[in-house]
């Protein structure tokens, strides 16, 4: 007579089972966290409105001051501006994860998600998932700003949609690294301050707004190959109806190449946050 070995959920090993529930446990936290704080941008409702008025107001600004005297030969300068635009939103919105997260620190509500018998992991996530929903709403505000103002797409709907799904992975990966941000500063205020010296080249030393061969010399490597360069170059291409798939490359292989290094970073900062 030989032994047999029983095997739970259709074969799956006992720790597999254990596996499942701790995901299933971690996503259910995950949720709750998320939902939590976007049931604080529908009791702040101030809080969303003022968080689209800056990239309105760069569209408005860039389109009809500005635009007249940037040269984009063959291109329409609102189709050369809005894929720019399109990033600067989710990467502005980034900060809000690095200001969300040091208010909780500075609140005591990290002291108290550590008490609770909840996933370490649902406080990080559950607070980049809900700027992921944040960037979603605001996104589909400014696409609708965009063809208010004489954006056009010059190839089809799945492309367009497949272009505004890498603009907010970019936004998710930049998320974790204002994420680890905000665990280090653990005041809003300067996660703020903190936030804006990484905006800035980031944001202006880029293809978002100006051809990068009308900057100096010396500025364009690094403006071309950037990580918001390449993301702005990947959407331009996919809207204007001239793909590169090495820029569709870079830019994936920056969106999870940030992922991969500070997703962790900010786990382990979390982890050592008092």
């Amino acid at each position: 007579m030989t032994a047999t070995t029983v095997t739970p959920l259709g074969g799956l090993p006992d720790l597999d089972v254990h596996g499942l529930r701790r995901f299933t446990v971690a996503a259910g936290d995950t949720r709750a966290i998320a939902w939590r704080n976007l049931m604080g941008y529908v009791r702040i409702p101030q809080l969303l409105i003022f968080s689209t008025i800056q990239p309105v107001i760069f569209v408005l600004l860039f389109r009809y001051v500005f635009g007249g005297a940037i040269s984009t030969p063959g291109v329409p300068y609102v189709d050369f501006l809005m894929p720019g635009i399109f990033a600067q939103t989710v990467t502005f919105g980034a900060m809000g994860t690095a200001i969300g997260l040091a208010t909780d620190l500075n609140l005591g509500l990290i002291e108290r998600f550590r008490s609770l018998p909840m996933a370490r992991s649902a406080v990080l996530a559950g607070r980049t998932v809900a700027d992921l929903v944040r960037n979603v709403l605001v996104i589909v505000l400014m696409v609708v700003v965009g063809f208010l103002v004489s954006y056009r797409v010059h190839t089809n709907v799945f492309a367009f949609i497949g272009a505004m799904l890498i603009v907010l992975l970019f936004g998710f990966a930049l998320s974790w690294i204002y994420a680890t941000v905000g665990l280090l500063v653990k005041d809003p205020e300067t996660a703020q301050a903190a936030s804006f010296p990484v905006l800035a080249p980031l944001i202006f030393a880029s293809s978002a707004f100006v051809p990068v061969d009308s900057m100096p010399g010396w500025l364009q490597p690094f403006a071309e190959y950037q990580p918001l360069s390449c993301v702005v170059n990947a959407v331009r291409g996919i809207s204007l109806g001239s793909p590169s798939g090495f820029d569709i490359f870079l830019a994936l292989a920056w969106c999870f190449g940030i992922l991969a290094v500070a997703a962790p970073l900010a786990v382990r900062r979390y982890r050592m946050a008092a």
